[in-house]
């Protein structure tokens, strides 16, 4: 992907999106597929995964990817918000259904995986435990581990709610007696699940190709971990990027 830098981003006009370059983090994906489903055209903005990025602290107040910013609006940094600017750039193809009561729920599985807590976010715990197991801890994994709420007891308990997610995930979908999770398009819900199953089992390298040391920390072959991705779950995935995630990724 050819980005540019935060200090030409904020001279530039239009669509701006903060990602963190060269490696798929789910989040940025989770966008990136979206914005590709509605058609928007955005400048791509390098973020240093896990760095301090001075740079984008002076501009949006925070260090993390994905940011959007959309001409003179204030950067948007919160997934949630994400979603929403979204879909006030270009309302169709719509990301959340219109009925009040799917979209409600939509948005509720959009925050068990993409929000504080969820499934992404434990994810992101247990892949912190090995770097934390090192004597000295590196900067990077220091930094992580506060700004995430790294703890023994954090990592003790991150399996059984990814679990209890995931099943909750597969409910749904089978409750919706659609291929999605609402109806007979994809909402955003559909869009996030695609990218986070990633961080248990990646698309091959010829769809996603990753660096190679950077593939290992997204697999795992943790018997309690895998159950977090069912089969249902993962042909829900296969079937996104099939209909509407172009690959090979580029990141």
């Amino acid at each position: 992907m050819d980005y540019i830098s935060v200090s030409q981003a904020r001279e530039a006009s239009g669509l701006r999106v903060v990602l963190s370059a060269g490696v798929p983090g789910p989040w940025g994906e989770s966008i990136k597929g979206m914005l590709t489903f509605k058609q928007l055209d955005y400048l791509p903005v390098a973020q240093q995964g896990g760095g301090d990025n001075p740079e984008l602290l002076d501009w949006t107040g925070q260090t993390s990817a994905p940011v959007l910013v959309s001409e003179d609006l204030p950067p948007v940094c919160h997934w949630l918000d994400q979603l929403m600017l979204l879909e006030r750039l270009q309302p169709e193809p719509a990301l959340l259904p219109a009925d009040c009561a799917q979209r409600s729920s939509a948005i509720g599985l959009s925050a068990l995986m993409a929000g504080v807590e969820g499934f992404g976010w434990q994810r992101r715990l247990l892949m912190l435990e090995p770097m934390m197991q090192l004597d000295p801890v590196p900067e990077v994994s220091q930094r992580l581990a506060s700004k995430y709420g790294y703890s023994e007891s954090a990592v003790r308990q991150a399996p059984a709610r990814m679990l209890a997610i995931s099943e909750f995930l597969a409910q749904s979908l089978a409750a919706s007696g659609s291929d999605y999770f609402f109806g007979d398009a994809p909402c955003a819900a559909d869009f996030y699940w695609a990218n986070f199953a990633g961080m248990i089992k990646p698309l091959p390298p010829e769809l996603n190709p990753m660096p190679d040391w950077f593939r290992p920390v997204y697999t795992s072959d943790r018997p309690d971990i895998l159950a977090c991705l069912p089969h249902e779950l993962e042909a829900h995935r296969d079937m996104m990027y099939e209909r509407h995630i172009p690959t090979p990724l580029d990141f």
